[in-house]
């Protein structure tokens, strides 16, 4: 992992057609410009793994006692709701 340091308006590159510009740094985070071509893919890592998560999640076979057990749920949820 290659670490560097910036500071707001500095850039840097990353190959010969990608740039990423600091544009402005809070307390806790930082805003950034990322200059690629469109056929490049930029997600934010929390996306990536929500949609890992996801795809885990539909790829899990569901049975007659599952979907039961899930319908169970969700009218439990719904009966609670209606008495508050």
């Amino acid at each position: 992992m290659l670490i560097l340091q910036r500071k707001k308006e500095q850039a840097l590159n990353i190959g010969d057609n990608i740039s990423i510009t600091v544009l402005e740094i809070g307390n806790d985070w930082v805003k950034l410009a990322i200059d690629a071509p469109r056929d490049v893919s930029i997600l934010r890592s929390e996306l990536v793994e929500a949609v890992s998560a996801n795809q885990e999640a539909v790829s899990i076979p569901l049975n007659a006692g599952s979907i039961s057990k899930i319908k169970e749920f969700f009218s439990e949820q719904h009966k609670n709701s209606e008495n508050t």
